[in-house]
């Protein structure tokens, strides 16, 4: 059976942030992961990870301004000093979270750019920080997100990110599986997270339509979490999902599968 992480960015959104921890281990998840932690002192984040005996899974690299629309600087030939300093922001906190991987938002493209210079960028920057990572311990994945709901984000396909993965040439750097958005760019999720297996060290889920809890949309979550046992998949799979109403009212989808 998959170990599934609560997203505590978009689950148990009906209380502060900080709360979420408690929400999550009632709730029978075993680990958390969320988009960032830098707003928070990392001491309180520990406090109650630990308070709930909950493993710390993943966050994101600094990804610029949020608010004003970034999502994620590592392609933009401009922001390369940013890019560096948020790696090393983001080991200060895994190291006292005991997160052991890191997710690289590549970002969006801006219009007008040259492709082949952002790509390049995006290569030197993932090579980067998977050698400054590595050397602590924490394994690097990176995230292909559909264009529909954010257009021109630069990196957007398990073909794409391999190509990617080949020419920054570094073991430390994997793939960050969305099931969700990969849904939206490519389908045929079950055979190529098989055929990509190897380079994937953790997953993601929501249904589609709607981006909510699994059950609410076309994907056959059932099948899919008994084929993630059989091809042997080890990493956590984060429930990065919307509730259609609250989230302990979407939960059932989890309860169901913990009884089987």
């Amino acid at each position: 059976m998959p170990r599934f992480a609560a997203n505590l960015s978009m689950l148990f959104t009906e209380m502060d942030f900080l709360d979420r921890f408690e929400a999550a281990a009632e709730a029978g998840f075993g680990g958390v992961e969320y988009l960032f932690p830098y707003d928070y002192p990392v001491e309180e984040i520990k406090a109650r990870l630990d308070a709930n005996k909950l493993t710390q899974v993943l966050f994101n690299l600094p990804a610029g301004d949020w608010a004003g629309g970034d999502r994620g600087v590592a392609c933009d030939p401009e922001r390369v000093e940013e890019f560096r300093a948020g790696v090393d922001q983001a080991i200060a906190y895994a190291k006292v979270l005991g997160n052991t991987q890191i997710n690289c938002l590549a970002g969006i493209a801006p219009k007008g750019a040259d492709l082949g210079k952002l790509e390049m960028t995006f290569i030197e920057n993932l090579r980067y920080a998977a050698r400054k990572l590595e050397a602590e311990g924490i394994r690097l994945v990176m995230e292909m997100i559909n264009t529909r709901d954010i257009p021109r984000f630069f990196l957007n396909n398990t073909s794409q990110a391999q190509e990617i993965r080949a020419k920054v040439g570094s073991t430390n750097l994997f793939l960050q599986y969305d099931i969700y958005h990969m849904q939206i760019m490519e389908g045929d999720l079950a055979r190529t997270i098989e055929n990509n297996l190897s380079a994937i060290n953790h997953i993601q889920l929501a249904d589609n339509p709607g981006r909510n809890e699994p059950g609410t949309g076309e994907i056959n979550y059932r099948f899919l979490f008994e084929h993630l046992d059989r091809i042997g998949y080890q990493g956590w799979v984060g429930c990065e999902y919307k509730p259609a109403t609250t989230t302990e009212a979407g939960l059932g989808w989890l309860k169901n599968h913990n009884a089987i």
